[in-house]
């Protein structure tokens, strides 16, 4: 694959901004996936959380299993040729553009993150087929006008787009707010654009799961907020949310609720009509 990487940032700058003496989510999460891009205060801390609540790096599986089965449905089934993944993540296995340009090669997809750590790998991580191509913008979700702006320099917003929040509205904790914000980038896109949402859940079901979150807000970084599956459901109003609907993350699969036991990650996929 050759590389078709669209960044330029000053690398010393970058990693200025880097604190690895704080815990921060994104390192935290690429840990529990087995990655290495992470310091000593995110292996402690994960394994303090993990101690609370030894399920959740199933967690962190899920949202990426979940991630993988989305896209691949979008690219083979309904014919989705463009994505914008706000809140990317660490580059690791099986990133959106790796699943739609195995499948379709002209595939063109635009990151959006503002995490230092995930700007530094950006380059040498995120790859693209010579038939379709990538671009990575260092921005914050709230920054919807920048985004847009930028996207259009990959995306075609004229034709239908994926929008990708995998688990990044949990850092915006005003409810209005969140719920603003994927609306306004869901009315930017056009007629026939999906949104791929997942969000961690509070549930009497899953006690632990509240217990290691605050433990999470008293010693990590960004803070998270959790919704019931009912809240995370509101983010998916104007679409009309593919089968199984807005479900764990282990158990959706196209067209069928089956799967592995439950996590406290709920994701579901909405489609523009």
């Amino acid at each position: 694959m050759a590389e078709n990487v669209e960044t330029s940032f000053d690398s010393e700058r970058v990693r200025a901004r880097i604190n690895t003496s704080q815990p921060h989510t994104a390192r935290i999460w690429n840990y529990w996936l087995g990655g290495k891009d992470n310091y000593d205060s995110d292996r402690t801390v994960g394994d303090q959380i993990r101690q609370i609540h030894p399920g959740i790096g199933e967690y962190a599986r899920a949202d990426r299993q979940f991630l993988g089965r989305a896209v691949e449905h979008l690219v083979r089934e309904r014919g989705v040729r463009q994505f914008l993944d706000i809140g990317t993540g660490l580059p690791t296995a099986d990133n959106t553009h790796e699943v739609a340009q195995r499948i379709a090669p002209e595939s063109r997809i635009v990151y959006v993150d503002n995490d230092p750590t995930v700007l530094v790998h950006a380059r040498a991580l995120l790859d693209s087929t010579p038939e379709g191509r990538t671009d990575y913008l260092d921005a914050d979700l709230r920054d919807v006008d920048t985004i847009l702006e930028h996207a259009a320099k990959t995306l075609d917003l004229t034709q239908p787009v994926a929008l990708v929040l995998l688990g990044v509205v949990i850092f915006i904790e005003d409810d209005d707010e969140a719920l603003g914000l994927v609306r306004r980038l869901m009315h930017r896109l056009p007629a026939g654009s999906y949104l791929v949402l997942s969000h961690t859940i509070t549930s009497p079901d899953m006690p632990d799961v509240d217990a290691a979150v605050a433990f999470w807000n008293e010693h990590g970084t960004p803070r998270l907020t959790q919704r019931t599956p009912e809240h995370v459901a509101r983010f998916f109003e104007g679409t009309a949310l593919l089968p199984p609907g807005v479900v764990s993350c282990s158990r959706w699969l196209p067209g069928s609720a089956t799967g592995d036991a439950d996590v406290a990650m709920f994701g579901g996929v909405g489609h523009k009509a």
